[in-house]
């Protein structure tokens, strides 16, 4: 019987463990009801191996859960980092991987056949000539090698460029990697850096820092290629709230063939999407990052150029990051909210409407009274954030028919549910 592990083969299997345990979490050994119960555990141990004392356990009726409790004020380093250090190495990997940097540490170009001669004459490892090439190759792209060419015969060496070599270089650069390593897309790049220097972040702390996007740079990073060649891409994508009560299966995820074109983070809860133009609906769309199970690279779109375009000008229509269901023929009507604020000791409320009106316009029309009119895509998105101003608002008008009768129905929710009475304060 095979032991358990807490190493993985791939990054895509760790990132879903990390994702179902402990970001959408608060599941139950229950809610797995598509795997073992020895599956259940293995994954949670592993899980637990990687994260350490932040994993926090609530019990309640229906058992125990398990979630990842951290103040990103408090800690110099995302612990999701560890997932990265997860992946498994057959031996003849590791083995290879040491006896290549010891052959040429010298610093002298050697062709392949040279490298495998004397992988065999000085450490007696035999190794297929095609398994030294592929991961020569490898090496050279991830900038351990360098290749050149002499003649018809490819020749490696090991690249003078090195973590502390830079780092004494440019005195300056140590504090920047130490701020990057933790703010920021890919930020995981900076903490590997940090730690082949044998370095750690001392400097900085960051009071809001979401922390779970590191498990989203794996996918980002294959966007952002697919944008810079004009590419389409297809991607495998389920839903979250399916995710957060129970176990997703294959049949959960679907898959889009979109043609990607920037990525949206969210300034309410910095979740980020990828905004993409979707050629089977002929319309603009965005997709939760963290719901995309997989992203693989497709053709060559065409009229690139001309939907960026289209996408660049539609931007204005949009109030956060969704480009809304509108289907339905005719003209929809600009969402326009009232809201009352006193000119004199409330001058505060009123700096923050034209701060944050967005794409908005603000219009003072009457005495303590200050219109907000915006002309988007999906105005749920504007009543989100109008809704913090509950207190305020003196009435709604505009965008929908929909819209107007779910804002005064939450209203009657919310008199309804704390049971006040007309002109009662709610403390």
């Amino acid at each position: 019987m095979a032991g358990f592990s807490e190493l993985v083969k791939n990054f895509a299997k760790t990132r879903d463990y990390v994702l179902d345990f402990f970001i959408y979490g608060f599941k139950v050994r229950g809610d797995f009801s598509q795997k073992s119960a020895r599956t259940y555990d293995d994954e949670r141990r592993r899980v637990e191996s990687w994260l350490g004392g932040f994993v926090r356990y609530d019990d309640s009726r229906r058992g125990r859960k398990i979630s990842i409790t951290v103040d990103s004020g408090h800690i110099p380093e995302n612990p999701l980092y560890q997932a990265y250090d997860a992946r498994s190495f057959t031996d003849n990997d590791i083995r290879l991987h040491f006896l290549l940097l010891d052959l040429l540490y010298d610093g002298q170009a050697q062709s392949l056949r040279q490298i495998t001669d004397a992988l065999i004459a000085e450490y007696e490892a035999v190794f297929d000539e095609q398994t030294v090439r592929g991961k020569l190759r490898e090496y050279v792209s991830e900038g351990i090698l360098t290749a050149e060419k002499r003649g018809k015969t490819t020749c490696f060496r090991l690249s003078p460029d090195t973590v502390d070599g830079f780092l004494e270089r440019f005195p300056g650069l140590t504090p920047a990697v130490k701020f990057y390593s933790e703010c920021g897309e890919f930020g995981i790049v900076g903490n590997r850096i940090l730690k082949s220097a044998g370095l750690k972040n001392d400097l900085f702390l960051h009071k809001h820092a979401y922390i779970v996007h590191t498990l989203e740079d794996p996918l980002l990073c294959d966007i952002c290629e697919a944008i810079c060649a004009k590419r389409g891409i297809i991607l495998s994508a389920g839903t979250t709230r399916k995710r957060a009560v129970s176990d997703a299966s294959e049949t959960d995820i679907s898959e889009y063939r979109v043609i990607p074109l920037g990525i949206f983070i969210s300034e309410q809860t910095g979740r980020r999407y990828l905004a993409a133009f979707v050629p089977e609906y002929r319309r603009f769309s965005s997709f939760r990052l963290d719901a995309v199970r997989k992203i693989t690279l497709s053709d060559e779109a065409e009229d690139y150029d001309a939907i960026m375009a289209a996408f660049q000008k539609n931007l204005s229509r949009c109030y956060g990051v969704s480009f809304g269901l509108r289907r339905t023929p005719g003209i929809q009507e600009p969402l326009k909210v009232l809201f009352t604020a006193d000119e004199e000791t409330e001058q505060f409320f009123i700096e923050r409407l034209f701060r944050e009106k967005r794409n908005g316009t603000v219009t003072q029309i009457g005495k303590n009274l200050f219109q907000l009119t915006v002309d988007a895509f999906d105005p749920h998105e504007v009543m989100h954030w109008a809704k913090s101003c509950i207190g305020r608002i003196v009435s709604v008008s505009g965008g929908t028919k929909e819209i107007r009768e779910r804002f005064t129905s939450d209203i009657r929710r919310m008199q309804a549910m704390y049971g006040g009475k007309t002109n009662d304060t709610v403390q």
